[in-house]
């Protein structure tokens, strides 16, 4: 059952473009992933993380292992989507985090994905860089 939007404090806002549809005119199911990607990817960028910077420094990055998603409303093109990202769990290795698609109060795809911080070389788990990780936990508690 979805639950009542709370906006969060910086969900990440797009358009729905024609390339994000499908034949039936609506949003492909396959691009909420994108859409999701996006939104960590700027909430990273919302706490000072580039990712590039990330694997150039520390030779980290990190890498989805597990995504369950439930679709619940379809979007249409020209659509304006409100993505967004909350940590519910923050290991040393990997984090559980939950992420929703709106549009304005219709709570369209809701889900969970599990990011995990690898060796970009060896593909190896890693622990997640202390200077990242104590910026999530400082934005995950607030």
């Amino acid at each position: 059952m979805p639950q009542p939007h709370t906006p969060l404090s910086n969900p990440l806002s797009l358009r729905v473009y024609w390339e994000d549809t499908d034949a039936g005119g609506v949003v492909f199911y396959a691009n909420y992933l994108k859409f999701f990607e996006r939104a960590r990817t700027e909430w990273l960028r919302s706490l000072g993380v580039e990712q590039r910077a990330m694997q150039e420094q520390t030779g980290c990055i990190f890498v989805v292992a597990d995504v369950q998603l439930r679709y619940l409303a379809s979007a249409r093109l020209d659509d304006v989507l409100s993505v967004s990202v909350k940590v519910l769990e923050l290991g040393k290795a990997s984090i559980l985090m939950e992420q929703q698609a709106w549009r304005g109060d219709v709570l369209l795809t809701q889900g969970q994905v599990r990011v995990g911080c690898v060796n970009a070389d060896s593909m190896r788990p890693c622990r997640i860089p202390e200077r990242v990780l104590s910026l999530m936990q400082s934005a995950s508690s607030s």
